[in-house]
């Protein structure tokens, strides 16, 4: 597992699917995440300004994914305070961190970064201008994914299926070429396809995919793998080749 896969469900969910070691795991590095958070502030502010890059000395250690995710967290638990921007908080408000209370205690306080809120509001700038600065594909350059066949066609991977070394725009196309989660009305969601720009066989699930690249975004080099592997794959069921199912 990479280790900054960040656990998306609660303590009672984790429980109830034997998953409780990667809850744990997950949630204590978002403590450390936040713990790392506070630190860097305060030792990169001099009262008047943060220095710059301060969040990409986070980002190195702790990944995109994770410190998106405490950053989210952190304004959808003080969401009241007004020194966090309006930008930034309809930002937060598109991540969906589940309700994780045990015996009456929210475990969310417990990464919910406690950092001036001004100056954590200048943080948060930071860490997304630095994933801003990826280029990554996003639901406004896709097709809707809802009611769509799969099968035949470049997705788009959501970035957080992609550990932060592939977090770029070529990796995100996979050309998707069979599995039930290809059909928006079958019960199985496993998508089995091939990474557009090497080949690499691959397979995810349907909600891992944020629709499907508008042609006019689909760039030349992928058009050509598209007709690339296209030719393949008839050739290896015209073959008898092995197909991956």
């Amino acid at each position: 597992m990479d280790k900054n896969y960040v656990y998306p469900y609660s303590f009672q969910f984790a429980k109830g699917n034997q998953e409780l070691d990667l809850y744990k795991e997950s949630h204590k590095a978002n403590v450390d995440c936040k713990n790392a958070i506070e630190k860097a502030i305060s030792e990169n502010f001099d009262g008047l300004r943060l220095e710059k890059n301060t969040a990409e000395q986070v980002i190195s250690q702790f990944g995109y994914d994770r410190v998106n995710f405490v950053l989210a967290n952190s304004i959808q638990q003080k969401s009241y305070d007004g020194r966090f921007s309006r930008d930034n908080k309809e930002w937060a408000n598109h991540f969906f961190i589940l309700p994780d209370k045990i015996q009456g205690f929210d475990k969310r306080l417990e990464f919910a970064v406690d950092s001036h809120p001004a100056v954590l509001d200048g943080f948060i700038n930071q860490a997304r201008r630095a994933y801003q600065a990826l280029n990554l594909w996003e639901a406004k350059h896709c097709n809707d994914a809802t009611g769509l066949n799969f099968e035949g066609r470049v997705m788009v991977l959501r970035a957080t299926n992609l550990k932060d070394e592939y977090k770029n725009p070529r990796d995100q196309l996979v050309l998707c070429e069979s599995g039930f989660g290809c059909s928006p009305t079958a019960s199985g969601r496993k998508v089995f396809g091939r990474f557009l720009f090497d080949g690499e066989r691959c397979q995810y699930e349907r909600s891992d995919f944020i629709g499907e690249l508008k042609a006019e975004h689909l760039p030349y080099w992928a058009v050509e793998k598209r007709k690339e592997m296209g030719a393949s794959n008839e050739e290896s069921q015209s073959m008898g080749g092995m197909e991956m199912k």
